[in-house]
């Protein structure tokens, strides 16, 4: 059952009333609704009323249930504005649904960032496995991402922004590097296994912390310099030791980590005012269409372009028809920016840290998940490898949390 608040407020600083006549039964309707007391819960007669902690120092207060907002007074405690709001009759309970239908959303969102992630891998995987132009894949992938962003805006499901030349000047070279990121991720995934490529990326930790202190002047404490020793041992171990290891997806898995840390580094170093923060959303969503417009150019550059009916078929005959080329495609693109709009929003709803661990327990899903689907073949040593690189990338996850926050400010953050 739902009952009646009545919100009390202090009428003024000192707490004066304006009649002078200690007998008045009603003052005037005053309003300091800046005030933000601490509240105290009584039930009087079936409602529920909301007391100000300032007003501990009165012994009594009297109220009567009307329609419109009424004032109440006594010799002690004069003028109090007094207005019917609805509030839940159990406030307890209603705190504790709160918090758990929150924490339940969360783990919801983990779940399907995961699993659009997992997908994204294999579809992508398949695709470049047979039509090995990774430029105008990647490019096919923004391409989706922005079709998807503009229904999203047209149809008002999230609010377009506006742009200034400042935020500009911050989110094109975000938007380049993210490109080279991206692009350089598809070159190592179609070159070596799935498990492999993620196993190298759990080297950014590494990449992060020798940019923050090349380019930042950041150092780093002795717990995360201590955690990086199992990641750096870890690939390394893994690499040697790996079925389809060669120079071109090993360097170009490696080189991704280079773009995507130093992302991170600009967003630090070209930070945007206060005033002109784009959401993390929209942020996203702009640097994706920046991103479309950069690589469509250069694939056509680099690689031609392969759409053509002999190209498609030359994939069909490597196991893949044109159709099922085709639909690999438009779900790989699906997944890889609807889990990313996933974790940005998984980002806006927790701290950094734990966005971090979260990361690390995925690239842990994801490599299992492409070890099963493939059947990839895994050694005792090459499992010890992967196994201590993400251990180092948890711990580093980690020792970040002990460290103290910059003075600086929030980093623009762009998830991966």
């Amino acid at each position: 059952m739902q009952s009646t608040a009545l919100t009390l407020s202090p009428l003024t600083p000192l707490l004066r009333p304006l009649n002078k006549n200690p007998n008045h039964r009603y003052g005037s309707l005053w309003n300091l609704s800046s005030l933000k007391p601490l509240v105290l819960l009584r039930s009087i007669n079936g409602l529920s009323f909301q007391k100000a902690s300032h007003l501990s120092s009165c012994s009594r207060f009297n109220a009567r249930r009307i329609n419109e907002p009424f004032l109440i007074s006594d010799g002690r405690c004069d003028g109090f504005k007094v207005r019917a709001t609805p509030v839940p009759g159990n406030v307890g309970d209603t705190n504790d649904s709160s918090g758990l239908a929150t924490s339940m959303q969360l783990g919801a969102m983990f779940a399907i960032w995961y699993i659009l992630n997992i997908y994204f891998n294999i579809f992508n995987k398949q695709v470049l496995k047979v039509y090995t132009f990774p430029a105008t894949v990647t490019a096919f992938h923004f391409g989706c991402g922005t079709l998807m962003i503009l229904i999203m805006w047209a149809s008002n499901i999230y609010h377009r922004p506006k742009l200034t030349r400042s935020q500009l000047a911050v989110i094109i070279p975000l938007a380049i590097v993210h490109t080279l990121g991206n692009l350089l991720t598809n070159v190592s995934i179609g070159r070596v296994n799935v498990s492999f490529t993620h196993t190298i990326k759990a080297m950014e930790p590494f990449f992060t912390v020798l940019f923050s202190v090349l380019f930042l002047g950041e150092w780093p404490t002795f717990w995360i310099v201590f955690s990086l020793i199992p990641v750096v041992g870890g690939v390394a171990l893994a690499s040697f030791t790996e079925s389809s290891f060669n120079w071109i997806g090993f360097c170009s898995a490696m080189a991704s980590n280079v773009t995507n840390q130093s992302r991170n580094v600009l967003s630090k170093k070209f930070m945007v005012k206060n005033e002109e923060t784009l959401d993390n959303i929209n942020l996203f969503s702009i640097i994706t269409i920046i991103s479309f417009m950069l690589l469509v150019p250069a694939a056509i550059l680099l690689e031609g372009v392969k759409f053509s009916p002999s190209y498609l078929q030359s994939a069909a005959n490597q196991g893949l028809n044109i159709r099922e080329l085709c639909i690999r495609s438009l779900l790989a693109g699906f997944c890889l920016h609807s889990y990313q709009q996933v974790s940005y929003m998984i980002l806006q709803m927790v701290s950094p840290v734990t966005h971090s661990v979260g990361n690390c327990v995925k690239r842990v899903v994801v490599i299992i998940a492409s070890v099963i689907f493939f059947q990839t073949p895994v050694s005792p040593i090459n499992s010890l490898g992967t196994t201590l690189a993400l251990t180092g990338v948890f711990l580093y996850s980690k020792a970040k949390q002990l460290k103290p926050k910059p003075k600086g400010g929030e980093t623009l953050k762009v998830a991966e």
